[in-house]
């Protein structure tokens, strides 16, 4: 059996400045940009979580809160929610910061889930992750809820 390992040693941050080549014709960030950082921000927490390559299986719904701006800063906080077997959830939270002010916003969050592989591809056992904090422990067992919708819904997709 794998050593279980914290949630701490997943947290992961990235952060990227908003460029012009990123914005649509508004100057705001188009939404398929901010949905590739936020599934490098996951794969990232995964990985630091599994140390295997991993690949994505899923993604939540996303809803966009606050548009994103040429020249702000795009921060992208992600950790592992919960391990199931050779599957995990991470939560990634994207914040903006106008680097002018200080001022953040969060702008959007999705929960998505990795698949971790062995060296041939398949699917590779994980270890499991401990929620050491209160918010940890709630995104823990809300992650098992979001887990059985997930399989419920792919099943009734099935034709």
């Amino acid at each position: 059996m794998l050593k279980p390992k914290p949630v701490r040693e997943s947290q992961s941050e990235y952060s990227e400045l908003a460029l012009p080549n990123d914005a649509n014709v508004f100057g705001a960030v188009l939404g398929g940009k901010v949905m590739h950082l936020v599934d490098l921000a996951g794969a990232m927490a995964a990985m630091r979580h599994a140390r295997l390559p991993v690949v994505t299986a899923s993604v939540d719904h996303m809803n966009f809160l606050w548009p994103i701006r040429i020249g702000q800063l795009i921060i992208l906080q992600s950790s592992v929610n919960r391990v199931f077997r050779t599957s995990m959830e991470v939560g990634v939270r994207v914040m903006v910061e106008d680097l002018m002010t200080g001022e953040r916003r969060h702008t959007s969050s999705a929960y998505l889930t990795f698949v971790a592989l062995d060296e041939r591809g398949k699917p590779s056992e994980i270890p499991a992750v401990i929620p050491e904090t209160d918010e940890q422990k709630r995104r823990y067992e809300e992650a098992g809820k979001r887990r059985e919708y997930r399989l419920a819904l792919r099943n009734r997709s099935k034709v």
